[in-house]
């Protein structure tokens, strides 16, 4: 089962049909070096891309040429599977590592959506997801100190990664450079530096140029306040039976629009 098909299993009940349907969608598949931008800001794209292997992530450039990371994206994640109704991207995706991806048109995705409700349902718990990922990021620019919030963003990642059965190697080291570290915290490269050597020297990290490994992610959950209840994962509170329907289709929405 591929990482897409395994996330969206986590979201609904998905039947033989539905992953059927999923697996069909995402057969067309390409390599992209690291480095590449999948989708440019101001683009009209007709297709959303799933990442089946390597880390991507979604960018915006500031006036004074830097980046800003708003967010990772994962095996089993969709680029924006529910941009189809904006008039184009109002950001950028971009590969971090090499990747295999598969590109879904949004019609598919729409029709996909409209006849099959389980995959609807699925689709849109990404989204809220997504949205909770992103107002976590913003707690943590907020209110939580430098090296708290860097560990904090790296237990997310060993989070989403272990719900789609990645990441489980005792020696697994996330493929992250600290440029890219310092882009999504907002810190500069210097200070970015000297946060991991603090967590370093409290064992609670070890990293590279390009990559960090956690000896013991229970500490560094515990040393950031690390609780998973955000991503919905299985077990959560915030599960869909905890939280209730998410909102149902109507004739409209099948005629004109998906997730």
């Amino acid at each position: 089962m591929n990482p897409f098909l395994r996330k969206l299993a986590l979201r609904a009940d998905l039947d033989e049909a539905d992953m059927a349907a999923l697996d069909a969608a995402t057969s067309a598949t390409a390599q992209v070096e690291a480095g590449r931008d999948l989708v440019s800001e101001g683009e009209r794209p007709d297709a959303a891309y799933v990442i089946l292997q390597g880390f991507a992530c979604r960018y915006k450039l500031v006036p004074d040429g830097g980046r800003s990371i708003l967010a990772y994206l994962v095996p089993g994640d969709g680029c924006d599977l529910h941009a189809s109704l904006l008039n184009r991207a109002i950001h950028s995706v971009a590969t971090l590592t090499p990747c295999t991806v598969a590109s879904v048109p949004y019609r598919t995705i729409k029709e996909l959506a409209a006849r099959r409700p389980n995959i609807y349902r699925a689709l849109w718990w990404s989204v809220l997801v997504d949205e909770a990922v992103l107002q976590e990021w913003l707690v943590g620019v907020g209110r939580r100190s430098a090296d708290r919030q860097v560990a904090h963003i790296i237990c997310e990642l060993f989070a989403r990664l272990n719900a789609v059965g990645l990441g489980l190697e005792p020696d697994y080291r996330l493929p992250l450079a600290q440029s890219e570290l310092a882009d999504t915290a907002g810190l500069s490269n210097v200070h970015l530096s000297r946060v991991l050597s603090d967590l370093r020297r409290a064992g609670l990290i070890e990293s590279g140029r390009k990559s960090v490994r956690v000896p013991n992610l229970k500490r560094l959950q515990d040393f950031s306040g690390f609780t998973p209840d955000y991503l919905l994962l299985p077990g959560s509170t915030q599960t869909p039976e905890a939280l209730g329907a998410l909102p149902q289709m109507t004739g409209q929405v099948r005629a004109a629009s998906g997730p």
